[in-house]
């Protein structure tokens, strides 16, 4: 099994210059962490090919400690402009005290993961995340799934595709049930697709202030424009175009 790539938008490249900001930024540092968190917590990354070409970065869970006591295995996924390794860091330890054997995908399209298909829909989100799972070696017959936000879409559609693999099925803040219409009726601070894309991916420091406040029970008060633009410049914000992430809300809001 290939060992993964690090993640496109935190690799650095080009000029010295660059990789004097990628050493002094805030938001490389953080990832550096959350990846260290994922290895010492005994995570271990891998990169699965599928027949299509796409590849799947996927965060495999330690072996038991006690053969006698396997792990459950559960299935992480993350939500829209997140990876896993930023989402999942800190439930990591929680759950495997627990009992509980998670593997972390980085969904296609996001952090390690990629595919040429133009495909952008849940669907085939959780078409690649199954085969991904069951291409693993000694690959678990059934799992739990949880997934957050454009992650349970994902973990809907899997268990709906896959109901012999979903032994159980957690969606936190995913409103599958959603339509474009609800958009129209004023159910959301948004009133459309483009602007709900727009408001995705942020590109100035009050979009993403905003951003935050509509998505966070308890906003943090303090956040200095210097390291939301570093977030904005380093991270997924710039990765995605508009257009790109319309067409993942509109086959979201199909279904």
């Amino acid at each position: 099994m290939p060992p993964p790539p690090p993640p496109a938008s935190l690799t650095p490249a080009g000029g010295g210059r660059r990789r004097w900001k990628h050493r002094l930024s805030p938001t490389v540092a953080r990832d550096r962490c959350y990846t260290r968190s994922f290895r010492s917590a005994g995570l271990r990354p891998a990169a699965i090919p599928l027949p299509d070409g796409a590849v799947v970065h996927l965060w495999l869970p330690p072996p038991a400690a006690d053969p006698a006591r396997p792990l459950h295995p559960v299935l992480l996924l993350h939500g829209f402009g997140a990876q896993a390794t930023w989402q999942w860091a800190p439930f990591l330890r929680p759950l495997l005290a627990a009992g509980l054997a998670p593997y972390v995908p980085d969904l296609v399209f996001f952090g390690a993961s990629s595919s040429p298909a133009a495909d952008r829909s849940p669907v085939y989100q959780a078409a690649c995340v199954a085969a991904a799972m069951a291409a693993l070696p000694g690959a678990p017959q059934r799992y739990a799934v949880v997934g957050v936000s454009y992650g349970g879409f994902v973990a809907y559609h899997l268990a709906h595709a896959f109901p012999a693999a979903v032994e159980r099925l957690v969606l936190v803040a995913a409103g599958v049930c959603l339509e474009e219409a609800d958009l129209a009726a004023g159910l959301f601070a948004v009133e459309d697709i483009a602007e709900a894309a727009s408001l995705l991916l942020p590109q100035r420091p009050e979009d993403l202030r905003r951003l935050v406040g509509l998505t966070f029970c308890r906003p943090p008060w303090f956040m200095p424009s210097c390291f939301i633009r570093d977030y904005i410049r380093v991270g997924k914000c710039r990765d995605l175009p508009t257009n790109f992430t319309c067409n993942f809300l509109a086959e979201m809001f199909r279904g």
